[in-house]
C-alpha cells in the first residue's frame, strides 16, 4: 500500500506522464468522442490503482501497464466501432505537428500499419517505440524479454510488408 505522502502525488505523476495516456488513448480510439471516453476511462482506472502503486518502481511502467489493459479491454468491448473513417486529428494527439511533411506522412503510415496489428503488439510496439527497454515491456505486458524479443522482430517484419520496405 503506497504511503499517504506518496498519495498526494498522483496528479503530479499524473500530469508529468499524461502523454502515456495520450499516447494510449491515440492508438486504440478511432474517433475523438472514442478517444475521450477513453482517455476518462484510463484517468478512472490509474485513480482506482493508485493505492496498489508500489513506489519503489517506475511510475511510468506502471501508468503503461494500466493504461494498455483499460485500452485493450475498451477496444474489445467497442470492436464494432473499428469501422469507422480514422480520426485526422489523432495524428496531433502524438506531435506530428511537429514536424515536416514528409515525416508527418511517415507517421501517418505507421499509424496505419499499427491499426493492422493485435491489440497487444500494438502496445508492445508504443512502448518500444516510446524508448521503454525490454525488460520494461515485459514487465508491462505480463511475459518474459525473450517473448518481446521475439514479437518486436516479427511485428517489424510485419509492418516492413505492410509499408513495402521489406
Amino acid at each position: 500500500m503506497a504511503s499517504a505522502a506518496v498519495l498526494t502525488d498522483f496528479p503530479a505523476l499524473l500530469d508529468i506522464h499524461r502523454g502515456i495516456v495520450r499516447k494510449v488513448a491515440a492508438s486504440y480510439s478511432r474517433s475523438r468522442d472514442d478517444r475521450d471516453d477513453l482517455t476518462q476511462e484510463i484517468a478512472t482506472a490509474l485513480w482506482q490503482a493508485w493505492p496498489s502503486y508500489d513506489p519503489a518502481r517506475p511510475f511510468s511502467t506502471w501508468m503503461y501497464r494500466v493504461a494498455l489493459n483499460v485500452a485493450i479491454s475498451h477496444r474489445k468491448r467497442e470492436r464494432y466501432r473499428w469501422n469507422e473513417v480514422p480520426d485526422e486529428e489523432a495524428a496531433e494527439i502524438v506531435g506530428a505537428q511537429d514536424v515536416d511533411i514528409d515525416a508527418r506522412q511517415q507517421l501517418e503510415a505507421l499509424q496505419r500499419a499499427m491499426r493492422q496489428l493485435s491489440p497487444v503488439n500494438r502496445a508492445l510496439l508504443l512502448l518500444h517505440l516510446d524508448g521503454c527497454s525490454q525488460r520494461d515491456c515485459a514487465e508491462v505486458l505480463g511475459t518474459t524479454e525473450g517473448n518481446v524479443a521475439t514479437r518486436l522482430g516479427r511485428i517489424k517484419d510485419q509492418l516492413r510488408r505492410f509499408t513495402g520496405n521489406a
